[in-house]
């Protein structure tokens, strides 16, 4: 009797065990009704390998024995969408999922396959991701409409961005860096349909493996590339309407096999962006009231090629090659009385237009190489050319007025070309492997940057164009960055650690020649020469690394360098009494930045951050001969910024919500003497909310909207409060192969901003509204084998880190 008491006293305990070491849950259709059969996999998160598969019993599933991990659990049934859950960490213990409810596809699918939808957005400590192919809202619009409405990110009335309340944001294009300055990174960024683009990742705590340049972060935009089996495509066509009315265009063609993965595609954009921008200055006792015009006309083509081949289990290569061909065109009227201030009297009046014909052409190269074998090393190398051709021009006829605004008493009239052209050249190598039960990563990259810039003006003279040399120059520009980076993970009972070192030896010269002044018969040729190492450490430390209460405290330093136009010493004329004008003494710009975050089942993200920036970039609207402006980049002395975030994705049914929070105090200071002084602050907030409702048989809606509190721009302007909500529908067609998509982009016409500034004795309010409210209309049709298979993936540097940083919360 007692060894049988004893054996059923084992056989419980045995049994308690397994059922404290289950994952279970329960599956249903939209409507509540139980699914048998379904296909449920538990994955590990880290990389997405397969563990174990189940099928449910009457709408239930379990796992026993499962790894004491952070797990993913995917559900697929014929018919029916897979769906996936959110991360969550198994300790031993057992663990009941919320239900799943699978929608379905369409009907009388009759065996078509399925793929996995992504969530709208995806929060992790060190970055967040927006899936922007998930979402209706995106159709019709550009890179610069996307970022505009992505969380923490401003584009402020110049189209530079900011971060989370801090500028040095760096723009990389597939995980490369881009050498484009602020405009023409910006007529770039309209010319790059949304259509083309698969996600936007917003890093705030970049790896050492990233180049140490961005203070604020990296903004990574990730263009399309199909994953599929065998041969399939898709075209689309879309217009926006608005005032003016706009076109986009594209097809995309793969074929992969199990070693060969080919593929290209093809998006245009075809229409014109009114905007209202209204300028009031006060200098001294003159008022200038400008109201201008401009009228923005898209012409680009984009297009992508490459190939990726698996040599064998251990080795891969692969070839890619973009390219944005874009002609551009900016009109610009703008009428301007000048005043007598104290009285308001009219003096005189201004009409001037500025017609500027672009040309943006460039074509990027990556040949990369890949070995990975199942000990767990790692060698990537990638090689990159990048060549932009970039030119412009301006005709500027000025008209001065009588106070009657009929009379004509003078006028100036000037054509300016300023072609430009960049070459880029690098190498760059990772390796990692196992070492003292952790993670070394040891990697270098040579780049070589060279830009030549040509401005040349012609005054009007006789009904003749003649070249003003004291008004032109040629501008060359090198720069020549070498790192090493070394780093190292681990991690130990409840907690982990991650840390690593950039070192970067930067060599940077540039040679302005220019023309004879005609008062001293002086050239005005100007050289500098830079040389200077910087070291950029980054640590992490996470505790409770596999739990549901994460904690991780990261330090990281970053730099960034002025672009070459604001190294340019010569003056850029935007109208008689506007100028840019360059500088060689404008300094990089460091940052220190430490954060703690916080993170409850892997869903509740806050971030508590701090940084100081040295030697910060802004941009100041200075004086000269009394009336005239200048707009100038220049080092203010610091910017201090303490900043809160807080993000959270939702599920319920077929109910999504993203929302992000972040809320920052930013302190901009500079003196460069007696009454030019800056001292500006602001306590200010970002909110982004994303929500999604499936209504079943195929038919989906979307509502997203953000509001930006009062902030300051460029360091010396207060910009008011902005706001704009986007509305949208989708619904699949034709066995799920087709969908048209109908959306409203700012629904209640409200995206306006308004700015001023005081500096220098001068007094400045701007104000501006883009043409943002607009109609969009699009459709897509699929073809060709859409089955996803388990192919091997070819994978860049840059992915590859992206899984890592994924798998351990970790951004060093």
């Amino acid at each position: 009797m007692k060894k049988i008491l004893l054996l059923l006293s084992i056989f419980s305990l045995l049994a308690s065990a397994l059922q404290a070491q289950r994952i279970q849950g329960t599956v249903s259709d939209e409507k509540g009704a139980t699914l048998s059969g379904a296909t449920v996999s538990l994955l590990r998160a880290k990389d997405s390998s397969l563990i174990k598969l189940s099928l449910s019993e009457q709408g239930s599933y379990a796992f026993s024995e499962a790894p004491q991990d952070t797990l993913l659990i995917t559900i697929s049934y014929v018919g029916f969408d897979v769906v996936y859950s959110l991360p969550f960490y198994f300790s031993g213990k057992t663990i009941t999922l919320p239900t799943f409810h699978l929608h379905k596809v369409s009907s009388n699918l009759k065996g078509i396959g399925v793929t996995a939808r992504k969530p709208m957005v995806e929060v992790r400590p060190d970055k967040t991701v927006l899936n922007v192919e998930s979402t209706i809202n995106s159709i019709g619009g550009n890179a610069l409409d996307l970022l505009r409405k992505s969380p923490g990110v401003v584009v402020d009335k110049d189209d530079h961005l900011t971060l989370n309340g801090k500028n040095g944001v760096q723009v990389y294009i597939d995980g490369r860096p881009s050498p484009l300055n602020e405009q023409d990174l910006s007529n770039y960024l309209q010319s790059l349909s949304s259509s083309q683009i698969e996600a936007i990742e917003i890093i705030s705590n970049p790896s050492v493996q990233y180049d140490a340049a961005g203070t604020a972060g990296i903004i990574n935009i990730r263009l399309k590339k199909n994953k599929s089996q065998g041969l399939n495509g898709s075209i689309s066509a879309g217009v926006s309407i608005s005032r003016n009315k706009r076109i986009d265009d594209g097809f995309s063609l793969n074929y992969r096999n199990k070693r060969l993965n080919a593929f290209g595609s093809y998006t245009g954009a075809f229409g014109n962006t009114g905007m209202d921008f209204n300028l009031y200055r006060i200098v001294k006792d003159t008022a200038f009231d400008q109201k201008s015009e401009m009228l923005f006309k898209n012409r680009s083509h984009n297009v992508k090629a490459g190939l990726d081949y698996t040599l064998d289990t251990k080795n891969s290569v692969g070839l890619t090659v973009n390219g944005s061909f874009a002609t551009p065109t900016l009109e610009n009227h703008n009428y301007t009385p000048i005043m007598y201030y104290p009285t308001g009297s009219r003096a005189r009046i201004l009409d001037a237009t500025n017609n500027n014909s672009m040309k943006n052409n460039n074509v990027n190269v990556n040949l990369n190489y890949t070995y990975k074998d199942s000990t767990g090393q790692l060698l990537t190398i990638n090689g990159d050319y990048g060549n932009y051709s970039l030119s412009s021009d301006q005709w500027q006829p000025n008209t001065f007025l009588q106070p009657d605004g009929k009379t004509i008493t003078g006028s100036k009239n000037y054509f300016i070309e300023s072609p430009t052209h960049i070459d880029i050249y690098s190498i760059k190598a990772d390796y990692e492997h196992g070492l003292a039960k952790g993670r070394l990563g040891i990697g270098g990259k040579f780049g070589y940057v060279k830009t030549d810039n040509t401005f040349n003006q012609y005054n009007e003279a006789g009904g003749r164009t003649v070249l003003d040399n004291a008004a032109s120059n040629f501008f060359s520009y090198t720069e020549n960055v070498n790192a090493l980076y070394a780093r190292y993970s681990r991690e130990f009972k409840g907690f982990s650690v991650q840390g690593g070192v950039r070192a970067e030896h930067s060599t940077v010269k540039g040679e302005l020649t220019g023309g004879k002044k005609a008062e001293d018969d002086q050239t005005t040729d100007q050289s500098f020469h830079k040389s200077y190492l910087d070291f950029f450490p980054n640590l992490s430390f996470t505790l409770a690394p596999k739990t549901n209460n994460q904690f991780v405290l990261a330090y990281s330093r970053r730099i960034d360098r002025p672009v070459y136009k604001d190294l340019n010493p010569f003056e850029y004329r935007l109208n008689e009494y506007t100028f840019h004008k360059g500088s060689t003494q404008v300094r990089p710009q460091y940052s220190n930045t430490i954060s703690l975050t916080y993170t409850y089942k892997f869903q509740l993200n806050t971030t508590l951050s701090y940084s100081h920036v040295k030697d910060v970039f802004g941009q100041v609207v200075d004086t000269a001969d009394g009336t005239k402006g200048y707009l100038s980049n220049r080092n203010l002395a610091a910017q201090d910024i303490t900043s809160i975030s807080l993000s959270f994705p939702f599920q319920y049914k077929s109910y999504s919500l993203f929302a992000n929070v972040n809320g920052y105090y930013s302190k901009y200071n500079a003196s460069y003497g007696a009454g030019r002084e800056l001292n500006l602050d602001v306590y200010g907030a970002n909110i982004f909310l994303q929500n999604s409702i499936r209504f079943g048989k195929g038919w989906t809606g979307e509502l997203s909207a953000f509001y930006n509190t009062p902030s300051i721009w460029q360091g010396s302007m207060k910009a008011a409060a902005i706001w704009s909500a986007d509305a949208g529908l989708q619904k699949q067609l034709l066995q799920g192969n087709a969908s048209i998509k109908v959306a409203v982009s700012d629904l209640f016409n409200t995206l306006k901003w308004s700015a001023s500034s005081d500096f220098a004795g001068q007094k400045i309010w701007a104000a501006g509204k883009q043409e943002t409210r607009q109609l969009k209309v699009s459709f897509t049709y699929r073809f060709g084998n859409s089955q996803v298979k388990a192919a091997k993936q070819i994978e860049s540097g840059t992915e590859e880190e992206h899984k890592r940083v994924k798998s351990n919360g970790l951004g060093n």
